[in-house]
């Protein structure tokens, strides 16, 4: 067993390293930073407008008027609906830093560059006709979840470009005295230059083919089939085991996939955002949200089950108080303190249930809305320390919230044996060092007068 553990600790840990140091996959994780806490509160007004209980709209008509629930949703319009402008320049103010650039100069110069490869139209169909028209605008089609994957591609390059003819030194040289932000804007001039061009000589190739524009290539043969990849069962399983696997070593497991699997679930959750938005059937069982919500509880292998089961079941005191210190962060989704006090961290007797509960998680709930007994995940963007139980019902629904409640109690049953191994191993410690301590002589306090 423990060569076995020895070889995969040799496989996984480089493999992480190169993930977790990579710096364009730091920059698209780092990127969508920016758009978070602006998704976020643009869910909560879209909740409020389609607040899960009954009569919710009799009951807020009186008070805003007639068309409150149109109003509420303009936040989550001007947030979602732009997504992928905020992506493109968090993405390039990322890489940026990272390359030692000016970085609010990358995400500008890649902001631009998307809208280069970007057409400007939209098609519309007057009413009561038939013909369609392309209108000049600024296509929300392309600055929301649709343009997510090309918005990614050209905020890498276009700022990996940009670094490049800074590095070789193709600059316009200030002299000296002169302020230095006028220094740096003439320092981008000619590589903003270079980078301008290249995308507008990839934009007049790309129009000479039959698609006509750089977006629907992308969409076309890149994005749709990857998130018909990401949107399956098998390839959630298969990022969960690798996710747990890196956690059994110490490692972060939910950065290191997370920078490769979470930028297709946010693209899925976003199309089930607007689609709830929209009041039109929701398309994704895998998204962001069912991710966060219905795979773990509590933190990676969702031990809220493991740590309750340990406050009920387990006696030895190492077990108990720890329990009692990590149960409510844990409901807030924070577990480091069982990762590393328990620990689950090469820990082969908890790698099991630490690696299976995530698993049937993910089956149960895929089923359970495949089958149609709890509704698809509303795209409504949660922090992911919201509690379970809560974060059902406002993704899904009080079917969702009894789910939530009976995979915590189902992670409890397949955790108990595993943990009452190591509680009865470290009972014996325990009763050991008391046995110990019992029989060593405390010359400090002895009374030799009573011999």
């Amino acid at each position: 067993m423990q060569k076995f553990l020895n070889w995969l600790e040799k496989i996984l840990t480089p493999l992480a390293k190169i993930i977790g140091e990579n710096k364009y996959l730091i920059a698209i994780r780092d990127g969508f930073l920016i758009s978070t806490p602006l998704l976020i509160v643009g869910s909560f007004f879209l909740l409020l407008a389609n607040f899960p209980i009954p009569n919710w709209s009799n009951i807020i008509s009186p008070i805003l008027g007639d068309n409150w629930e149109s109003l509420m949703s303009v936040p989550a319009s001007a947030s979602f609906d732009v997504m992928t402008i905020l992506a493109v320049v968090g993405i390039a103010y990322s890489l940026g830093r990272q390359l030692d650039i000016d970085a609010i100069q990358s995400g500008a110069l890649a902001l631009v560059s998307f809208f280069i490869l970007t057409p400007f139209t939209t098609q519309f169909t007057p009413e009561n006709s038939t013909q369609v028209f392309d209108v000049t605008s600024l296509p929300l089609k392309w600055m929301g979840s649709s343009g997510l994957f090309l918005g990614m591609i050209i905020a890498l390059i276009s700022t990996r470009i940009f670094a490049a003819v800074i590095h070789r030194g193709w600059t316009i040289k200030m002299p000296e005295g002169v302020p230095p932000t006028v220094v740096k804007s003439f320092e981008a001039l000619i590589p903003s230059f270079v980078v301008v061009t290249i995308m507008f000589v990839i934009n007049w190739l790309v129009s000479l083919t039959p698609m006509g524009n750089l977006q629907d290539i992308i969409f076309t043969f890149l994005q749709t089939p990857l998130l018909s990849l990401g949107n399956t069962l098998g390839a959630m399983i298969i990022a969960y085991l690798f996710l747990h696997f890196f956690w059994f070593f110490g490692i972060n497991g939910s950065s290191v996939v997370g920078a490769v699997f979470n930028p297709v679930l946010r693209a899925l959750s976003v199309e089930n955002m607007q689609a709830f938005k929209d009041g039109h059937e929701i398309p994704n069982i895998i998204t962001g949200q069912f991710q966060d919500m219905f795979a773990t509880f509590g933190g990676g292998g969702s031990t809220l089950s493991l740590i309750i089961v340990m406050i009920i079941f387990c006696k030895s005191q190492r077990v108990k108080k720890l329990s009692q210190l990590s149960l409510v962060p844990s409901i807030f989704g924070i577990n480091e303190p069982i990762i590393f006090g328990l620990p689950i961290v090469l820990n082969p007797i908890i790698l099991i249930p630490f690696a299976l509960v995530p698993t049937i998680n993910i089956i149960i709930s895929y089923f359970a809305m495949d089958w149609g007994i709890v509704p698809y995940t509303n795209g409504i963007q949660l922090p992911w320390t919201t509690p379970p139980i809560i974060s059902g019902f406002l993704v899904s629904g009080w079917q969702a919230s009894v789910l939530q409640a009976l995979l915590i109690v189902l992670g409890m049953v397949i955790y108990y044996p595993f943990i009452k191994v190591m509680d009865d191993q470290y009972l014996r410690e325990e009763k050991e060092a008391e046995e110990k301590e019992a029989e060593e002589i405390d010359f400090d306090t002895f009374d030799f007068d009573e011999i």
